[in-house]
């Protein structure tokens, strides 16, 4: 078990370089922040992944992109991945562009055609890293009127008996099903429990027509008990605190950290 953890973020480097005490079991590291450098964030890679279990979390890999995975992309970062360690390597079921990266997490249509593509992406990105990778579901603000099938089963779909696992994001499940009306519970509950293999946890914002998925707020109250729901269905797993916006001093991230903990004890 590797319990809760919070994300590797710069604001933080001062407090984790003075070595002072604290609860956090691991830290999950945006991969794109530390693949192309060898200065001081790649030396915070190394000092924290000396102590505690580290994850690799990208936000460029684009599995759901129809012309094909970066591989130049993948080769980066399998070196990352060698002299990190990782205990896993995630990114995010959508795309990001074609023969560019817009730096957004753009939504896929939940059909056989979009499968096909994640399918073929999946294949190639396991056999350049040489490992699994984990899938986490996004936030949404629309829908296709091609989609054939639920968000839940289309990322069921995208990994199941491909190698690959799913990081669930619990809070874009409560954002999405706010903003798109479904039960969350459902989406929990339509998971193959084998299939979980991390678990995230942020703050939204209600922008009064839709919730946003911004990481610059304490985590919700529903968001926490979904967390506690999530926890009964899938015991033991990896749960991550993202906060990417407003980052507040680490004693504050931490006990946020604690109240996702305090969730998952219930």
């Amino acid at each position: 078990m590797i319990g809760y953890g919070a994300g590797l973020r710069r604001e933080h480097y001062p407090f984790l370089e003075s070595g002072e005490s604290h609860t956090i079991e691991w830290f999950e590291a945006i991969s794109e922040n530390y693949m192309d450098s060898a200065g001081r964030p790649r030396r915070i890679l190394e000092h924290v992944r000396r102590d505690f279990p580290v994850a690799l979390h990208g936000v460029s890999l684009s599995i759901g992109r129809a012309d094909g995975v970066n591989k130049d992309y993948l080769k980066r970062l399998r070196a990352l991945i060698d002299a990190t360690e990782p205990f896993i390597v995630s990114d995010h079921l959508c795309w990001t562009g074609l023969n560019t990266n817009l730096h957004d997490l753009l939504p896929l249509p939940f059909n056989q055609e979009a499968l096909d593509v994640v399918s073929r992406n999946i294949a190639v990105t396991q056999e350049i890293l040489g490992r699994s990778i984990a899938l986490e579901n996004v936030s949404t603000y629309l829908t296709f009127k091609s989609s054939t099938m639920s968000e839940w089963e289309f990322l069921v779909a995208a990994t199941h008996g491909s190698g690959a696992r799913i990081l669930l994001d619990v809070n874009n499940v409560y954002v999405n099903a706010i903003n798109h009306g479904f039960d969350p519970r459902t989406f929990i509950h339509s998971i193959p429990a084998e299939l979980v293999a991390q678990i995230h946890v942020a703050g939204h914002s209600d922008l009064g027509t839709h919730l946003f998925d911004t990481h610059s707020t304490p985590i919700a109250n529903p968001v926490l008990d979904l967390l506690t729901r999530a926890l009964k269905r899938f015991p033991g797993t990896p749960v991550l605190l993202e906060w990417d916006e407003n980052i507040p001093e680490f004693r504050v991230l931490e006990a946020e950290v604690q109240k996702a903990r305090k969730a998952g004890s219930i």
